[in-house]
């Protein structure tokens, strides 16, 4: 029988343990909605991430310095879990609060159906990690919040934790390197540093950092864009572009719009494959199984 969005029987948590065993780096796009992701798994990615930025801009039209709630993106969270079946990850920011405002932040994220919560050491309010203003908590409450993360995961959340630190923009790669050390001996599945500035400053974390690492790509941003096989040779384990779609997405609208405003409105998609893109004929499908005759 045809069935909209068919899950795994495994859990969205052990889908990505089994793909992060795979010896190839995994190349994860950014979603925003439920259309975003679908689109991310209907072009062959295996997983997806959920960028805080690129929510907060879609659903509230606002930037990422820490406007939007932990209700707000448990709930985008919901419906882009519920739209796709592969593994999705979701920012949790600085997990909305203190100790037990992270764990309950990561028991929801997992309840939701998300397969990894990202974890960050920026002062609340936070902002997207490659803006100016940022500032970090301490060592010691950096893992403090970790720590909170694995308890809960270790208290039965299905989820990955990922730890990250934006300690290289205020005290240096060192601080941000120790961190990373930190973390990860904690026990965060995955760690990441967020925005290194050249190919040095990567070589020198992937080699002073054990475990799982990220590196997060973001057009025109501080990191040097490498090829996903030099990020491999490196060490890293994912390769996250959060914004490349949210990117796309509003160059087109705005040259769309502009076309409209001169009176020349753009062709796009047929509608046939508008209506495919957005689910049509899976419901179509599915809607013949349950037809009376």
């Amino acid at each position: 029988m045809a069935t909209l969005n068919q899950k795994s029987n495994e859990s969205a948590a052990t889908q990505l343990r089994r793909l992060l065993e795979l010896p190839e780096l995994l190349a994860i796009p950014g979603c925003h909605d439920g259309l975003s992701a679908k689109l991310c798994e209907q072009a062959g990615f295996s997983s997806a991430f959920m960028s805080g930025f690129a929510v907060s801009a879609s659903r509230l039209g606002l930037p990422d310095t820490g406007l939007i709630s932990y209700g707000e993106m448990l709930n985008q969270g919901q419906n882009i879990c519920n739209a796709v079946s592969i593994p999705i990850w979701g920012d949790g920011d600085t997990g909305f609060g203190n100790a037990i405002n992270i764990k309950r932040t990561v028991q929801g994220y997992a309840q939701a159906g998300f397969a990894c919560i990202m974890l960050e050491d920026q002062i609340a309010p936070k902002r997207c990690g490659h803006t100016q203003g940022k500032s970090v908590v301490s060592r010691n409450e950096a893992a403090m919040r970790i720590q909170a993360a694995v308890d809960a995961r270790n208290e039965g959340a299905d989820i990955l934790i990922m730890a990250r630190t934006d300690a290289r923009a205020t005290h240096g790669l060192n601080e941000a390197i120790a961190r990373t050390q930190l973390f990860h001996e904690i026990g965060a599945d995955i760690n990441f540093l967020e925005a290194p500035e050249s190919l040095q400053e990567m070589q020198q974390y992937c080699q002073s950092t054990p475990g799982y690492k990220l590196a997060n790509l973001i057009e025109h941003g501080k990191t040097p864009l490498l090829s996903q096989d030099k990020l491999h040779q490196l060490g890293y384990k994912i390769a996250v572009y959060p914004l490349t779609l949210l990117n796309s997405s509003i160059q087109s609208m705005q040259h769309a719009l502009t076309a409209l405003k001169n009176g020349h409105p753009p062709a796009g998609l047929n509608f046939n494959e508008l209506t495919k893109a957005v689910g049509f004929n899976d419901y179509y499908r599915e809607e013949k199984t349950y037809k009376v005759d």
